[in-house]
């Protein structure tokens, strides 16, 4: 994609500034950027073969230096120190989080090499139950880095725009009304590439602020979460007004509507960028630069979409996703169920031999269960909600397999006739004429990473359909 302000990096050369010769902190992520240029035109059977020789690598580590994986192996009947043939990939056991939650110690590696760098633990926000504790080196931070110049490189983003964010923050951080205000978009591009100045508020910020704040800042990108998005974006249309010199809107965290691409684009004139990352395994996926779908980070992770049988899916199949983080050798993550769900695409016409996800779709909490036993994602229509009352934001929690609590913020209650139509319109959407009562709040609180879950199912699937998923 042309670009009239192109990047350049930082030169560290007095007299030297075009071309750039920068500083070392810039050389590896340059490098593996410029590798990646490469490798995502490769066929996919060239990446499964780099890949391969990656996970071999991996795997024998993780068994030379963790008692946990030498035993999950041996369980399992494979050779102990991780040789392994590629038709036995999938004897390789699952690591869920459960396991990775309780068995931190054995799996942690117990011999990091020198040159992958410091070591950082850390653990997740625990939005899914008990927070999953995990460590990683100082080299998984240069392929972050790297996957985030890609994206900005995917898309074709002018450096020289100011970034606002609003998203989650330390406790006490980043508040309104001013936020935090920083010369350089972040780690991704410090110290390589000269940018804009950056903006930062808190995702706990009362809506109306937000939006105040956001036109003040007169920014090129945005980047938030889809849920905040939403609703920013209809206050933005209720009020008339939107961000003039706003380029482009990235998400992340949440899953993507298709609908919220649409609403964007027609209230903002803008489109939706996402992207795919867990904080502990790092990217896995990114939005095709020409396609709303995304392709899997390849070069840093392995992906599988597996299906209730634990085989790989087909273009076009739901199942669940797993990871194995290639680079991390403080922590392994192989084979890890990181308890989300994911559609497989079809190859990609834009060329790239990336493996494609056409939808993330989310947690398995976040799928309904209709009496029959049967699962699916629900779809019910935000925009006919205008049509029906002006609801701020809405949150339908299933208590069981016929009931369902819809949580709705809104300035004045419904009257009877709004919950009635409203009743109907989410019978029809969700496939099933469930019983559902209203319930107003002041506000429907985020987790601690930000995420707002619109569908929150309680209701246990074994119950149901006898399986243990």
């Amino acid at each position: 994609m042309h670009n009239d302000n192109p990047a350049i990096p930082y030169s560290i050369v007095p007299g030297i500034v075009w071309p750039a010769l920068p500083d070392t902190r810039a050389v590896s992520p340059l490098a593996l950027l410029q590798q990646f240029d490469q490798s995502q035109w490769w066929p996919p059977e060239l990446l499964r073969e780099r890949q391969w020789q990656q996970v071999q690598r991996l795997l024998m580590h993780a068994c030379q230096t963790s008692a946990g994986y030498r035993e999950r192996l041996t369980r399992a009947g494979l050779p102990a120190d991780g040789r392994i043939a590629p038709e036995d990939w999938l004897r390789v056991p699952l690591l869920t989080r459960a396991e990775l939650q309780h068995g931190y110690a054995a799996l942690r590696s117990t011999a990091i090499p020198a040159d992958h760098g410091a070591v950082l633990e850390d653990h997740t926000s625990g939005s899914t139950g008990r927070p999953v504790r995990f460590a990683k080196t100082a080299l998984t931070d240069v392929f972050w880095r790297a996957f985030t110049l890609r994206d900005h490189f995917w898309q074709g983003r002018d450096f020289s725009q100011r970034l606002a964010a609003i998203r989650a923050c330390d406790a006490g951080q980043a508040l309104p009304p001013d936020g935090i205000q920083r010369t350089g978009w972040g780690g991704a591009t410090d110290g390589i590439y000269p940018t804009g100045p950056a903006s930062l508020l808190t995702i706990e910020t009362d809506i109306e602020q937000q939006l105040d704040w956001l036109l003040r800042q007169d920014a090129g990108y945005l980047l938030t979460y889809p849920t905040n998005l939403r609703v920013l974006v209809q206050l933005s249309a209720q009020r008339g007004v939107r961000p003039a010199r706003l380029r482009e809107v990235r998400t992340v965290s949440e899953s993507l509507d298709m609908d919220l691409r649409e609403l964007v684009r027609s209230v903002w004139h803008v489109p939706v960028t996402d992207m795919y990352t867990t904080r502990e395994v790092g990217y896995i996926a990114l939005q095709c630069p020409q396609h709303a779908h995304y392709h899997v980070m390849a070069e840093g992770a392995l992906v599988e979409i597996l299906n209730a049988d634990d085989r790989p899916c087909t273009p076009g199949e739901i199942g669940r996703v797993v990871v194995t983080a290639l680079h991390n050798f403080a922590l392994p993550l192989i084979r890890y169920e990181i308890g989300d769900y994911a559609e497989v695409g079809a190859p990609c016409p834009c060329g790239r031999g990336l493996p494609v996800l056409a939808r993330i779709l989310g947690r398995s909490r976040n799928m309904l269960t209709l009496p029959d036993g049967s699962r699916h994602w629900p779809r019910f229509g935000y925009a006919k909600f205008g049509d029906i009352a002006p609801i701020r934001q809405l949150q339908l929690v299933q208590h069981t397999v016929e009931d369902i609590e819809a949580r709705l913020v809104v300035d004045t209650a419904l009257n009877v006739e709004q919950e009635a139509r409203l009743t109907v319109h989410l019978q029809t959407a969700l496939g099933h004429p469930f019983r559902i009562r209203f319930t107003y709040l002041d506000s429907i609180p985020r987790s601690a990473n930000g995420k707002y879950e619109d569908v929150l199912s309680l209701v246990e699937p074994s119950v149901v359909t006898g399986n243990s998923e």
